[in-house]
């Protein structure tokens, strides 16, 4: 059969359907998934360190023969095995140490020759190499050997059962075939103008490069045309955007006017230019499309209030669309007291909350008052997306937590209404060094001042063998009339990364707060349950929440002021500040307790940043240089997940670049029409298949 670079993995000689199920496991399916699969590093297997040449610890690559091998059971850990090597260069002896891969034992046959990389340490006076990267040397061939000893070669993130060895005669045989095949994108004079090598030559380098600089010059095109690629959807939609009629809203109407006048408190200075950045939009003639980004409690609801109440003056609906039925709920009966008609309008102003819950007769009544104009504002869930769900005038859509929703999904409710305003809101701070360039299709508003009555929270680290003075602390809180929170990393246990299953930590809390009522909350109960649970703990019936990472996305608990964090070492930085933002919610002082083995450098320079940094924003920029684009934004969530090579954090200068170069083309070709531009539009649909209804039509 003729070969494309769609072509599935399992036609390629040597691969076959059982490697291609396990190639599936990183991501490659296709011929083309290969070619664009690049190392994670290289190691110069030309110049391995002496094992006596090592007196200090650190990251190296040695080449060893095998001398003994050994599995045993660890006694600390029940079902927990121990894979252990005797190694020797000629020079010294290296013991090597692996856990719960009890298949090593395979591989590391006596007389075997080998290259580990790894972090080396002095253990009880021995050289001693943990979890160690490893490659079997064949001596016999060759041939192989040309690939697997050059200077420098190719190391890539693979499965179990796949070697590197076996993965890089795969790409070898892939890129001799298809390289002749590849076709450009990247228009020549952007080529020319920043001198880039060509796309055929930049993939062959990164996989097999001569030298660091050749590797460079390589790394440098296909990240340009990361960003490259990436830009264009977000820039086609905000011209799409910028050529709709949009409504013109009527500013400081008596139901807005009353509505900020009546508010107990005043806005913060951050809140303030928001809202005037919002009334901008607003009564200008196209669309709104504002990102309201602002942490936990910065006061993000009530502009979403006063935005709908601009609606409302000018007689249209506005529809709020939050991910859960809880958070729902909070809101509408936070807006429904800010907007009572005896403190905010002459009018009465009907406000309804639209949940799943809520029984067929009664939805499809409720349904029946939107449709008619009876409902100024509605707040709901997914329920809100439903087609039978039609509005009568909507003229304002509010989108909470943006990233609980996909992409289609989001752009459902405005085609509600005819071009509506849409004002989108998220608690994740991003960091400010790259919002242009991820909401590159939105205008930003930044809350990064929380108000003046919130109190800061204390955030504390214990040892694990510190927990009962953890608890004893939370005692003291819960006589005191508070309610705590406690976090656990796993619903289930693993032996692999010793953690304790989400049912252990609740049975012994159940058994250490004995005498308090105690609540359990996780991502496998389904959303009846969650908000069962939830609304419990909110009325106060529940004393502690022992929960999962389920609470991110929460509601308020004014009473909720203690919260403690187990195995905090395994959270990301923004993740451990959006859940410690679960608490301090009323006037209370708050305090955060992270419980952590603290094994890492890694994990050290987190839990001391949580200790002494509270800025939202600041936290994200530390977590997004730690962790990367991919593993901070979860998956799927931005296209900044898609980019496999690219780095948006130290090649900013070239991600500004490669935003104005795609800016030029689409001024010239805003609908990518012209044939110069149609393999790079067909590239744009098949690597951004989620956008093609959206940008791609017409």
């Amino acid at each position: 059969m003729p070969y494309n670079f769609n072509t599935h993995v399992r036609y390629l000689k040597g691969v076959g359907l059982k490697r291609a199920v396990l190639l599936k496991k990183i991501g490659i399916y296709s011929i083309e998934d290969i070619l664009y699969y690049f190392p994670r590093r290289y190691e110069d297997h030309s110049n391995f360190v002496s094992l006596h040449k090592i007196t200090n610890s650190g990251i190296y690559t040695v080449r060893a023969k095998v001398l003994t091998i050994r599995q045993r059971l660890s006694w600390r850990r029940r079902g927990f095995s121990i894979t252990e090597a005797l190694l020797s260069d000629g020079t010294g002896k290296i013991s090597a140490v692996w856990f719960n891969q009890t298949y090593l034992k395979n591989y590391f046959k006596t007389g075997v020759e080998t290259v580990l990389y790894g972090k080396v340490e002095l253990h009880e006076g021995k050289l001693q190499i943990k979890s160690a990267e490893f490659e079997i040397i064949d001596g016999d061939n060759n041939k192989d050997n040309t690939l697997n000893l050059n200077k420098m070669v190719p190391v890539y993130v693979l499965p179990e059962g796949i070697s590197q060895r076996y993965f890089r005669k795969i790409v070898k045989k892939v890129l001799e075939e298809y390289i002749p095949r590849v076709r450009e994108i990247l228009p020549y004079d952007i080529r020319k103008k920043y001198g880039f090598l060509n796309l055929a030559k930049s993939i062959l380098t990164m996989h097999f490069p001569r030298d660091e600089a050749s590797k460079k010059e390589a790394y440098r095109r296909l990240s340009f045309e990361e960003f490259f690629l990436y830009q264009i959807p977000i820039l086609m939609r905000k011209i799409k955007r910028g050529n709709k009629r949009g409504i013109t809203h009527k500013i400081n109407g008596e139901i807005f006017n009353r509505f900020i006048s009546s508010l107990p408190f005043e806005l913060t200075g951050a809140q303030k230019r928001a809202l005037e950045e919002i009334k901008r939009d607003m009564s200008g003639a196209a669309p709104m499309q504002r990102l309201l980004q602002g942490e936990v409690a910065s006061g993000k609801t009530v502009l979403a209030a006063a935005a709908a109440c601009i609606a409302l003056d000018g007689g249209y609906q506005a529809a709020f669309m939050v991910p859960t039925e809880i958070l729902a709920r909070q809101h509408y009966e936070n807006i429904r007291c800010q907007m009572s008609d005896d403190r905010c309008q002459s009018r009465k102003i009907t406000i309804a909350l639209l949940a799943s819950s809520i029984n067929k007769k009664e939805k499809n009544k409720l349904y029946k008052q939107i449709e008619e104009g009876g409902v100024d504002l509605v707040i709901g869930t997914h329920s809100l997306l439903e087609e039978s769900l039609k509005f009568n005038n909507l003229g304002l859509v509010i989108i909470d937590e943006q990233h609980k929703f996909g992409v289609g999904q989001r752009a459902l409710l405005p085609k509600k209404g005819n071009n509506p305003d849409c004002l989108i809101m998220t608690a994740t701070p991003i960091p400010r060094t790259l919002s242009f360039t991820i909401y590159g299709d939105l205008d930003i508003s930044l809350l990064d001042e929380l108000p003046k009555n919130r109190l800061s929270i204390d955030t504390v680290l214990y040892s694990p063998k510190q927990r009962k003075e953890a608890y004893s602390f939370i005692k003291d809180k819960i006589e005191q009339k508070q309610q705590a929170y406690i976090i656990c990393p796993n619903i289930e246990e693993s032996d692999f990364l010793g953690l304790r299953s989400i049912a252990d930590i609740y049975a012994e809390i159940k058994n250490e707060f004995s005498s308090f009522n105690i609540g359990l909350i996780h991502g496998k109960m389904n959303q009846i349950e969650q908000d069962k649970i939830m609304s419990d703990f909110q009325r106060g019936v529940m004393h502690v929440l022992v929960a999962t990472t389920v609470l991110e996305v929460g509601v308020d608990v004014p009473n909720a002021c203690v919260m403690l964090i187990e195995e905090a070492q395994m959270f990301g930085l923004s993740q451990l500040h959006q859940l410690r933002g679960r608490i301090g919610r009323g006037g209370l002082k708050s305090y955060c307790l992270l419980i952590a083995e603290v094994n890492s450098a890694d994990a050290q320079y987190r839990l001391k940043t949580m200790l002494n940094v509270s800025d939202g924003f600041k936290i994200a920029e530390e977590d997004l240089r730690l962790r990367g684009p991919g593993e901070f934004f979860g998956k799927r969530q931005h296209g900044l997940t898609e980019l496999r090579i690219a780095d948006p954090l130290s090649q900013m200068h070239l991600l500004k670049n490669a935003r104005e170069e795609a800016a030029g083309l689409l001024a010239g070709d805003p609908e990518l029409v012209l044939k110069q531009n149609l393999d790079l539009r067909n590239m744009l649909k098949k690597r951004f298949p989620e956008y093609e209804e959206l940008i791609m039509a017409g």
